[in-house]
């Protein structure tokens, strides 16, 4: 799989983690920064992350900060996403499952690193139930994008 991935100063040391973790298993990442310590902005590597992601240039998108609320936000901005903020394994089985998600949020100072791995294998594991009641229901919050 295709992942794009994306955080702050405040999660940079989680990305790196979950950047070879996710290259050991075989999936291609594509690193949209930030790679340092530096104070930044995390709209600018989220809003990247969830472009290419919402462009077709990669199947998933994965954004982390602090507390992933900031990239939450961000990547649900941009038209074409669903991003979810996820702290337990239940919930990124069930918001594939459900919410059809192509983006996942973490917050790397409320998520341990070895849940926070948890959470991503299930997450890029698990497929969409493509039932037809979560179907109409996508289908409805993804038409908010086009209201005025």
């Amino acid at each position: 799989m295709k992942i794009a991935i994306g955080c702050d100063h405040g999660a940079l040391e989680l990305k790196n983690i979950m950047v070879a973790h996710l290259e050991k298993q075989g999936h291609t990442v594509k690193d949209f920064g930030t790679y340092t310590l530096d104070s930044c902005d995390y709209p600018d590597f989220a809003g990247a992350a969830a472009k290419a992601v919402a462009a077709g240039e990669y199947d998933r998108g994965i954004v982390l900060c602090t507390t992933g609320i900031g990239v939450s936000i961000t990547a649900n901005k941009v038209k074409g996403i669903r991003c979810a903020l996820l702290s337990d394994v239940m919930s990124a089985r069930m918001t594939r499952e459900h919410n059809d998600t192509n983006m996942m949020a973490i917050g790397a100072g409320v998520v341990g690193q070895m849940l926070a791995l948890e959470i991503a294998d299930t997450w890029l594991g698990t497929e969409f139930s493509h039932a037809d009641r979560h179907q109409r229901r996508i289908d409805k919050v993804m038409a908010l994008e086009n209201d005025k």
